[in-house]
């Protein structure tokens, strides 16, 4: 290929990556557009055992939402998502596949949500994702646990076992109401940070990650 010619596919290549992972709050609405919460939970119902990068991806893309695989790439460079596992294909020499919490997909809702407006990729570390993992792991420990006990009431006698089940389920709210302080707590203790960063002016680049 022509020098010229192919400056001119690389700038076209970096206009097609800049508009795809560009912010949508050039549209009215735009907010609008991420994903809801009906459709958050619907997709970590269906993903309960973990989802690849490439339907991450292709959650946002077939909504209209624009994310590429760069861009995840950047997200996960950034420390912004939980971490994968590598799980085994079946079948003879096929290798294993790289699979992601299916929170990943809500937490990447709320970072583009974040970086839409305004936050810079420091901020959102600081205040939003300094203690992200520790809370979830909370909650999710604390519905394995309830889970498990429920499972385990099966072999006992029917008035026991209602008694326990009741149990369980003033555990749950219990734990409710404890990720809820933890999550207020993570919010009073990484304000002043996020605060003394916008006072610095830190320069996150967020732009190049929505």
């Amino acid at each position: 290929m022509p020098f010229r010619a192919h400056q001119r596919h690389r700038a076209d290549d970096t206009v097609s990556r800049r508009d795809d992972d560009a912010p949508l709050a050039a549209s009215a609405g735009s907010s609008a557009t991420l994903l809801k919460t009906e459709e958050l939970e619907a997709l970590e119902a269906t993903y309960a055992d973990g989802i690849t990068a490439a339907q991450i991806v292709d959650v946002f893309t077939s909504r209209g939402i624009r994310f590429s695989e760069a861009s995840f790439r950047k997200y996960v460079q950034q420390g912004l998502l939980p971490r994968s596992r590598r799980v085994g294909r079946k079948g003879k020499n096929r290798g294993s596949l790289g699979l992601y919490p299916a929170k990943t997909v809500r937490r990447i809702n709320d970072v583009k949500q974040l970086m839409s407006s305004g936050y810079t990729i420091e901020e959102i570390q600081g205040q939003f994702l300094l203690y992200t993992d520790l809370v979830e792991g909370v909650a999710e420990s604390l519905t394995e646990l309830c889970s498990r006990f429920g499972a385990d009431t099966e072999r006992l006698a029917p008035d026991v076992r209602r008694e326990i089940e009741r149990d369980i389920e003033t555990a749950q709210r219990t734990g409710d109401q404890l990720v809820a302080r933890l999550e207020e707590l993570a919010r009073r203790v990484t304000t002043p940070r996020t605060d003394s960063l916008r006072l610095a002016g830190a320069a996150g680049g967020a732009e190049d990650l929505l």
